[in-house]
């Protein structure tokens, strides 16, 4: 991690010293098992461990008192991340011995390929991503953002591609998490009609959030928001509460996401594939260990 650095001196009351050192420890716990988190993610940490009441004076709060943080050294800046927000680039090398051991380590082959069932993930919120990336990329299954209803252009172009799957013989599963809202609920039904309109015969499965997770796992309730024009219906079925899915642990979504990923594959052809990939990957990092050999090898037949 990071230095912690001291760019704004502050002397912090005895309170938000405390806020400051439990949330220290809570970044640095999720740090160890790979987690960043978001301001609003820290925030449910708070609630459900009834540090702070679940309302936006105190959110607001909390983000003054660990923006102040950061700033005063006390806080790593790597534990709290915007993934709205981010520069993008081109990859660059050193040498043409630098891509060859950078490619040699990334090398992977797509083995969902060969399974009868091909897999996506679906999230409502683009803050979420950073979450379920590590599960997603651990099981090579392509993973995607919603940003609350998806865009038509975007939903016709995830038709096109189920569909050229569904051509090659596999069945599609799109596995959806989202808000316990009106719209939230919802939107798991718009994209399996969206891509039934397009002609995908997709599988729509919510995994998150769900009535029986809030029931398990009692994360902080919201008002259900009156002013959407879904809440008449959600209300009479849930109730006047709603629940966010970053409320949910880090490492609870995570393991959602494994043990569906899990119940689509077939574990016998994966292996197969893995193995496969393995003995070609290994081929490319002989390469990259003998490279002066190799160029060499190469410059001599010119």
């Amino acid at each position: 991690m990071m230095p912690l650095i001291c760019y704004v001196p502050k002397t912090f009351r005895r309170s938000s010293l405390d806020i400051i050192e439990r949330a220290n420890t809570i970044c640095a716990d999720y740090t160890a098992q790979g987690f960043d988190l978001t301001l609003r993610q820290l925030y449910y940490q708070f609630v459900s461990r009834d540090w702070i009441a679940n309302k936006q004076t105190e959110y607001d709060r909390l983000g003054s008192i660990i923006n102040d943080a950061r700033l005063a050294g006390l806080l790593d800046w790597n534990y709290i991340v915007d993934r709205t927000r981010n520069l993008r680039s081109l990859a660059h090398w050193d040498s043409p011995e630098s891509i060859v051991d950078a490619v040699a380590n990334q090398y992977r082959t797509e083995r969902w390929a060969h399974q009868p069932t091909r897999v996506e993930v679906w999230i409502e919120k683009d803050a979420l991503v950073g979450v379920i990336a590590g599960v997603c990329e651990r099981y090579d299954v392509d993973y995607f953002s919603c940003r609350g209803y998806t865009s038509q252009s975007e939903m016709w172009g995830a038709a096109r591609r189920l569909s050229r799957y569904e051509a090659r013989g596999q069945d599609t599963v799109i596995i959806h998490l989202g808000d316990h809202d009106p719209s939230g609920v919802d939107m798991s039904r718009d994209i399996a009609d969206r891509l039934a309109l397009f002609d995908a015969s997709t599988n729509v499965v919510r995994i998150a959030l769900n009535m029986n997770q809030v029931e398990q796992y009692s994360p902080p309730p919201n008002p259900a928001k009156l002013t959407d024009s879904r809440a008449s219906g959600y209300i009479a079925e849930h109730g006047t509460s709603s629940w966010e899915l970053d409320a949910l642990d880090p490492t609870t979504l995570a393991r959602l996401i494994e043990e569906e990923i899990w119940a689509w594959r077939d574990a016998d052809q994966w292996e197969r594939d893995t193995a496969v990939m393995e003995r070609e990957r290994a081929l490319l990092t002989a390469v990259s260990e003998r490279w002066v050999e190799v160029s060499e090898f190469v410059d001599g037949g010119r």
